[in-house]
């Protein structure tokens, strides 16, 4: 069974520890079997490639690698500040996630 994950793609996280600390940014992919997400401008790496029809020049290219969701946490909607994840019930009677910090439903 996998664990309940409280990141989804197009949340904004920040960076609670490792290289890429108090950085914020957009999730772009999660990867449930890794437990690991893509942050948008977050833990830069360096690759190097060689020349193709994508780059025809080749060279090293800057772009996101992974990061582990222990080191990711959801930015509070009406704060701005980082926050723990809570689920419950609303109104219609549909599982919901909700800002510890401000009680605030999370879209």
């Amino acid at each position: 069974m996998q664990k309940k994950i409280h990141i989804r793609k197009g949340d904004t996280v920040i960076v609670i520890s490792g290289e890429s600390k108090g950085q914020k940014g957009r999730v772009l992919e999660v990867r449930r079997e890794k437990e690991k997400a893509l942050v948008e401008g977050v833990n830069m790496v360096s690759k190097h490639t060689k020349p193709n029809a994508k780059s025809p020049q080749g060279g090293i290219i800057k772009k996101e690698a992974p990061i582990h969701l222990s080191n990711l946490m959801l930015v509070d909607p009406t704060s701005g500040k980082p926050t723990r994840v809570g689920r419950r019930l609303n109104d219609k009677n549909k599982l919901v996630r909700y800002s510890k910090k401000s009680g605030e439903e999370i879209k």
